[in-house]
């Protein structure tokens, strides 16, 4: 089983006419995943593609110019990396078309073109909620908090709602942040607006939930949320992933079923896949290539 797929070619010997090719952009950009994920799921479709790694300075004229270049030279569909999601939003917002997740979200994560203009989707959030599902974890009517009002938490509140969730807490050390994020996405959304959404701060969130979310970074430096000896709950997520997270280690040590964010890694990927080559991904047998 192969590895080293890092912008490498499925197929060495498939002509130029028939690689379709594709690049995620980012600043930083040379730890990326992407190009192992998108070339393992290739192998799986029997595609030829490219996937490689595109640098790009931290500019929104920079990032234009990168995306016009790379789509009039034939490119089928980017991927978009910290810190262009915004910016690839305003650029969609104003010369393309927008899904109605990357709309909800303020944040493009998934570029291609349709009918000749710039199309812009937000596969994060639905990524994470395909992860829980695949992991058998019901959403539907259960009580969710997320922890963290920042893009991250963005994107993911709209597709847990769709998912069907009972009701949402969302805390943040900012109390006023998560408000804010609360008021701006149920004006942008009925769906979130119909939604009971409840805010307050990360040490003030007690009791006892279905799923609780990690949607901060703060793990991957080794500090610890200031988290309530009083809450607990039966499912802990967290949206990061490539070492031991104390968010994890804390609700295992009490008995809750814990995943890292690895998993929502691959399920947007593949859904981005989806919309660029309309190949349906099975998840768990890339996930096992990967691994």
């Amino acid at each position: 089983m192969r590895h080293d797929l890092y912008d490498t070619p499925i197929d060495d010997n498939a002509s130029f006419d028939m690689t379709q090719h594709f690049i995620v952009i980012g600043n930083p950009i040379a730890h990326s995943k992407s190009p192992s994920i998108h070339h393992a799921f290739a192998q799986q479709a029997g595609l030829a593609i490219r996937y490689a790694r595109q640098y790009c300075p931290d500019d929104a004229e920079s990032f234009r110019a990168v995306v016009d270049a790379f789509f009039n030279g034939g490119g089928i569909g980017a991927n978009v990396t910290v810190p262009f999601k915004q910016i690839a939003y305003e650029y969609c917002l104003e010369d393309g078309a927008l899904s109605d997740h990357a709309r909800v979200a303020g944040a493009v994560n998934t570029l291609a073109q349709r009918d000749g203009k710039l199309y812009g989707d937000n596969t994060d959030g639905q990524g994470l909620v395909n992860d829980m599902q695949h992991q058998g974890w019901i959403l539907k009517d259960k009580t969710v908090a997320i922890i963290g009002a920042g893009g991250a938490a963005r994107g993911t509140i709209l597709p847990l709602i769709q998912a069907g969730i009972k009701s949402l807490t969302l805390a943040n050390r900012t109390v006023s942040k998560a408000e804010t994020l609360v008021k701006a996405l149920g004006e942008q959304s009925a769906t979130v607006a119909h939604c009971p959404i409840d805010t307050c701060a990360t040490d003030a969130l007690t009791g006892h939930f279905d799923i609780i979310i990690n949607a901060t970074s703060i793990g991957l430096s080794g500090e610890r949320l200031p988290l309530s000896e009083h809450l607990t709950c039966a499912h802990a997520y967290d949206m990061m992933y490539g070492r031991e997270l104390p968010f994890l280690t804390h609700f295992a040590d009490s008995g809750a079923k814990t995943s890292d964010g690895y998993g929502m890694l691959i399920g947007q990927a593949a859904l981005s896949f989806a919309l660029w080559t309309g190949a349906d991904i099975d998840v768990t047998a890339a996930r096992a290539q990967l691994t």
